[in-house]
């Protein structure tokens, strides 16, 4: 294993190097293939479950670290005692039972964290030693009243407005499978329960990946690499008929493109590479990737295995699912238009003080194309990076403030001309106290498909300087990888374009812009620009440029801006060709969005 410096906020003494891999050898093992340093891991676990030798984990405190670790060490021991329980003496078992059943009397947090619980004693109850099947039924009574409906589940109580990958594939979807398989003797009810749920996010959750392979980038640990697909793994470890119109030809499609995509990247377990991480996330954590290998416990012949291969379903024609796909519960619009698979966002936020927290819930927009942008640092526009945001300063532009947390989230329906209807996301936040800013996103239209649009109106009791971004895009030359310049006539497809009412740029990763739709004479002093953002600030590219759209608004002031945001990516086929045609499609300023603007619009605030 690769593993570098970088320090986690608990002790190091775990440090979460054991943890992940059993992950992905324990389900091997299940599958009856042979690994010889499989004995290697074995031996860890004696070691430090040995409250008296030198690599002794630590015994567990209230809300520790080692809870988390946990999880995998039950999930082994419940599906290959055969190697982790059954060669040890009588003393090693012991350690190993005592050490876990600690965690049974420790407080810990009310989210996720509550499943590595029952996953310990699962792990003891599968192999006939002592454990708590009380501890057991009552946290899973806790756990499902994180349930909002069809499958989603909040990342904690009522209140809390977080539905990333923890709800998925990270930890609640994802534990429920396999906890639908292991305890359907003794739970058989909830475990039908929980496959009827992964059903529903199934479906879903299918638009969170882009016809490559390659998933939306959204909320925290995305350091965990290809763990974001480990739904489709546990869905098959569970073996849940799938949904219509899903197969497991396409499941198995969707678990695959996702592997080859981070196996093209080169880099992907380098201990040098610029992180993205969070202060519980230890050297070992992007070994968590190996959550996505549950489904290696199942025999050649489980249809998983046994099914060809299909395309996303985004790729035939006409698509068994709808390339626009409004989510209730986490306040998403799933989109794939022009080749661009995206969502917009409003409603979540973290509820603790996340690293970057504005930048991982806060967005309007995230792209699996283009990924997202964190804050490098705390001083100018460049380090604040305002990527799919609209950011305000009031101190001449050292301190910059974006969407954090997100207030009186809805969807809303607009008519848009004498037939049809324009829906989309409604939200309000207040950077400062005195400063409402009010935002409406609409997905893509028929006429505009490579674009989205946000309208705000910005009421303002300061100066404030404001910028809104678009997509950050990698912004080198293909030739001599030097920062992009102007674009020429002798290269069309590489370069920039600024004008007072937009800007695009255009690289090998395709083309992002963005543009003012008010009218010249009310936009108020609004222009394009390139924001020459800092390095390694984006998830995708090391070396980014940000299509942004400045102003500056006076105390006192209500003002409205409507933006509409460009982006075809080069996974298009064609694009070279074609962006220019779709950039010329740019959206007009349409009769609901002049009603807003005209009439001051009052919205009900539920």
């Amino acid at each position: 294993m690769l593993i570098s410096r970088s320090s986690i906020r608990r002790d190091r003494r775990l440090n979460r190097r054991f943890r992940p891999p059993p992950l992905g050898l324990a389900p091997l093992l299940a599958g009856n293939v042979t690994y010889p340093n499989a004995h290697l891991w074995v031996k860890g676990l004696v070691s430090g479950t040995d409250s008296g030798g030198p690599e002794f984990w630590g015994q567990m405190l209230d809300s520790d670290q080692r809870m988390v670790e946990s999880c995998p060490i039950g999930f082994t021991l419940a599906i290959a005692g055969d190697h982790f329980w059954a060669p040890l003496t009588q003393a090693q078992k012991d350690n190993v039972a005592s050490w876990i059943g600690t965690m049974n009397d420790k407080e810990m947090p009310n989210t996720n964290w509550l499943w590595f619980r029952v996953f310990a004693n699962l792990g003891l109850k599968a192999n006939g030693a002592a454990y708590s099947h009380e501890r057991i039924e009552a946290d899973m009574v806790q756990l499902d009243t994180f349930h909002r409906g069809d499958g989603w589940s909040n990342d904690g109580p009522e209140g809390y407005t977080q539905m990333d990958y923890y709800s998925g594939s990270f930890a609640i979807q994802y534990l429920q499978l396999l906890y639908s398989r292991l305890a359907a003797s003794f739970d058989p009810e909830r475990c039908k329960e929980y496959q009827r749920r992964a059903k529903a996010y199934a479906l879903d959750f299918v638009h969170y990946s882009d016809p490559n392979g390659h998933c939306i980038p959204f909320g925290r640990s995305l350091t965990y690499r290809f763990a974001t697909i480990a739904f489709w793994s546990a869905f098959a470890f569970a073996s849940v008929d799938p949904p219509a119109p899903l197969t497991w030809g396409i499941i198995k499609g969707l678990f695959l493109r996702n592997l080859r995509w981070w196996n093209r990247k080169h880099h992907i377990f380098q201990p040098n590479v610029p992180y993205l991480a969070e202060n519980y996330n230890s050297p070992g954590s992007p070994y968590s990737c190996m959550l996505s290998f549950a489904c290696l416990a199942l025999a050649p012949t489980h249809p998983f295995w046994t099914a060809d291969q299909a395309p996303h379903p985004f790729t035939q024609t006409p698509s068994p699912i709808p390339n626009i796909k409004y989510l209730k519960h986490p306040m998403h619009i799933l989109i794939h238009r022009a080749g661009h698979t995206f969502l917009l966002s409003s409603g979540q936020s973290c509820h603790y003080p996340l690293k970057a927290t504005q930048a991982k819930y806060g967005h309007f927009a995230y792209s699996a194309s283009f990924g997202y942008s964190v804050p490098t640092g705390g001083y100018t526009l460049e380090q604040f990076v305002p990527e799919s945001a609209l950011a305000m300063s009031d101190d001449g532009g050292e301190i910059w403030k974006m969407r954090r947390e997100v207030l009186h989230a809805q969807f809303f329906e607009a008519a848009a001309g004498p037939a049809g209807r324009v829906r989309g996301l409604y939200s309000v936040m207040y950077p400062w106290k005195d400063v409402e800013v009010r935002t409406w996103l609409v997905p893509p239209q028929e006429a505009w498909p490579a674009w989205h649009v946000r309208v705000h109106r910005v009421m303002t009791g300061r100066d404030v300087q404001t910028a809104e971004g678009g997509f950050a895009i990698l912004g080198t030359r293909v030739r001599d990888g030097r920062a992009l310049v102007a674009m020429t006539e002798d290269e069309p497809n590489e370069g920039t374009i600024t004008n007072p009412d937009s800007a695009v740029v255009v690289s090998r990763a395709g083309a992002s812009g963005i543009a003012d739709l008010a009218p010249k004479d009310v936009n108020g002093g609004r222009h394009g620009g390139v924001c020459n953002v800092d390095a390694n600030s984006n998830l995708i590219e090391p070396r980014t440029l940000l299509p942004t759209m400045y102003a500056d608004l006076k105390a006192g002031s209500t003002t409205w801006r409507v933006t509409a945001v460009f982006a075809v990516p080069a996974e298009r086929e064609g694009w070279e060709e074609c962006w220019k045609e779709e950039w010329e499609k740019r959206p007009k300023l349409e009769g609901w969005m002049q009603d807003l603007m005209e009439a001051q619009y009052a919205w009900e605030e539920k």
